[in-house]
């Protein structure tokens, strides 16, 4: 395959082991390896998400509503539309909000999506048909509905963990308040059932929420030790990257960044909200890999250095939305120019592949 990088022969780390949590703003020694990215595929209209069906990815576009199914030549066809999913933008309406068709996620032969439709943000389930360059989507069936949606915050991704359990990331959707409320779904990491069950050991009984105090964290993953990790948009200070505890407060509205306070959880990293704005994140390799929108780069955190960090990518490629290890190992990233914040070029948005060493 022409153009893969390994991620693993870039060039020396910028970003540098400092006081606290706090990685510096740095610039990058090199393109990510030494060699351009492979484009896995073009064309594609406010992507927000990708899963793998059997090996096959699917891409969720969030305006369109459309999960779209891509060949092994990247070129895509239309699986199917989440019916009801719409973009909240200000006022309610518009492509220029924060809602629409989020993140998606593969089981036991269902995708599983976080869209924003009726007013609220839900989760559903569609049963997947058909064989590669034919899938298809069976009827919906509501995993959870009732989360507050707004037009902005709306949180988003879908993952399911090691212990088979389906995690979600909802924001405060503007109610700020929300975020420090049990009782609320905003704000909070949720961990469910495949069927949208609460499971016994769930940190506080007979709910959802996994943990709290959060503003729009959008994205989670796991490495090979069961340790989840988590990305979260601040608002004006620190973008933050935390290690998710079950129970756990992280601080938002009260708290922003590390703050050393009693009774809540600091980040293990921060950076400030223009060099980073974190949607998306991966485990690959040995470290935690972020896709960031304003900051336009990616962030390679190393498991056994969580306070150091390199930078690649920056306004290579513009805004990055989401990053996941594919079924081979290595690191597809997913730019995000065409959802009317960024400055998109001929061939936006794209998503792009590399290698990445064990």
């Amino acid at each position: 395959m022409p153009g893969k990088a390994r991620l693993a022969a870039a060039a020396a780390v910028v970003g540098l082991v400092t006081t606290g949590c706090t990685a510096p703003p740095a610039q990058d020694g090199a393109a990510v390896g030494t060699s351009a990215a492979e484009i896995i595929a073009a064309g594609l209209d406010a992507p927000w998400s990708i899963a793998f069906h059997e090996g096959t990815p699917l891409v969720s576009e969030r305006d369109s509503a459309r999960i779209v199914e891509l060949d092994d030549d990247g070129v895509g066809r239309e699986a199917g539309v989440i019916e009801g999913a719409a973009n909240r933008g200000e006022g309610g309406g518009g492509t220029t909000g924060e809602g629409g068709l989020l993140g998606i996620a593969v089981q036991a032969g269902y995708l599983y999506t976080y869209l924003t439709a009726g007013g609220e943000n839900r989760i559903e389930r569609r049963e997947l048909s058909g064989a590669a360059g034919s899938l298809g989507l069976g009827l919906p069936e509501i995993i959870l509905d009732g989360i507050e949606a707004g037009s902005i915050h709306n949180g988003g991704r879908l993952a399911f963990g090691p212990d088979g359990m389906l995690y979600a990331t909802t924001g405060d959707a503007g109610n700020r308040g929300s975020a420090q409320d049990t009782d609320s779904l905003s704000g909070k990491i949720l961990r469910m059932m495949p069927d949208g069950g609460v499971p016994e050991d769930n940190p506080f009984p007979g709910s959802l929420v996994y943990s709290y105090g959060h503003r729009n964290p959008q994205g989670i993953a796991w490495d090979a030790e069961g340790v989840l990790y988590a990305s979260e948009f601040g608002q004006n200070t620190w973008d933050e990257l935390n290690v998710i505890e079950p129970g756990g407060n992280y601080g938002w509205p009260e708290m922003e960044g590390a703050a050393g306070a009693e009774g809540f959880i600091d980040p293990v990293q921060q950076w400030a909200p223009a060099d980073a704005s974190p949607s998306g994140i991966a485990v690959a390799g040995n470290s935690v890999y972020v896709a960031n929108l304003r900051g336009e780069r990616l962030l390679e955190v190393p498991l056994a250095g969580l306070d150091t960090s390199t930078v690649y990518l920056t306004r290579e490629y513009g805004r990055l939305r989401d990053v996941v290890r594919g079924p081979d190992g290595s690191l597809w990233v997913l730019t995000n120019n065409t959802d009317g914040r960024g400055n998109p070029e001929p061939g936006d948005d794209r998503i792009l592949r590399f290698d990445v060493a064990d």
